[in-house]
């Protein structure tokens, strides 16, 4: 399927999502400490998004019934909020999808409970440091695996491992749009990035070097399959003439 093109003016609708999530993950920033639970950062997120005249995409998605996904330590993506109360060392990933007069935006953001220990700052730092890479690749003229190559060279470099059944995609009026934007890639290889399109970046590592996976049975939770920690962080951005342009910061 081709990419669906966006107008500067769809952009913008695009980018008034983008900083209603952006605003909340601030405020669940100062939150994140510990003895708060998931579930209050879910309860609060609804609160704070209807305040603001948008929802939470993905309740109700495909029967997810929460306004966030929030994965904890070995839980690399989409687990359920719940009254688990965080303790000091912990990693929480949030992710969310603010949907804005039927514009989306996505954005997930892994955060450290208190202070951590080295090496699960470092897989954080790496992860955060990857997404910015695979965003620089992200211009006019080149593809889809530049991206993903870029992306997958911080993993390398760094000795953690890839989630690779789990990628970035296109967005706008749906949340998953083509094209598929995986964390992994051959330089220039794949579609090519146009001026318009709107897409997710999101490298999701685990401190293992494989990144395998496994999913519970609520057919949701995905966890590392050796139990090491995992980091998720992600952007929805625009790929204009001028470059990328991240649409939730």
């Amino acid at each position: 399927m081709k990419p669906n093109l966006k107008s500067k003016e769809e952009v913008a609708r695009i980018r008034e999502a983008g900083a209603i999530l952006a605003e909340c993950h601030r405020e669940i920033g100062k939150m994140m400490a510990p003895g708060i639970t998931t579930a209050e950062i879910d309860g609060f997120v609804e609160s704070f998004l209807a305040k603001r005249g948008a929802k939470p995409e993905q309740k109700g998605y495909r029967g997810f019934p929460y306004a966030t996904c929030a994965s904890i330590n070995e839980v690399v993506c989409h687990g359920f909020p719940g009254p688990q109360r965080l303790n000091a060392g912990d990693i929480v990933t949030i992710d969310m999808v603010v949907n804005k007069n039927g514009w989306l935006a996505d954005s997930a953001w892994s955060y450290r409970v208190g202070d951590v220990n080295p090496e699960a700052d470092r897989l954080l730092r790496t992860t955060e440091k990857a997404l910015y890479a695979g965003i620089d690749a992200a211009k006019p003229g080149n593809r889809i695996g530049d991206i993903g190559y870029a992306v997958q060279r911080v993993a390398m470099e760094a000795g953690v491992g890839i989630v690779k059944p789990l990628i970035g995609h296109g967005i706008g009026r749906q949340m998953h749009e083509p094209p598929d934007v995986p964390n992994f890639g051959r330089p220039r290889s794949g579609v090519k990035l146009l001026a318009g399109m709107v897409i997710t970046i999101e490298p999701i590592f685990t401190l293992g070097e494989t990144g395998a996976v496994l999913w519970d049975n609520d057919g949701w939770t995905i966890r590392s399959a050796d139990g090491s920690l995992g980091a998720h962080y992600e952007h929805t951005l625009a790929i204009t003439e001028d470059g990328p342009v991240i649409l939730t910061i």
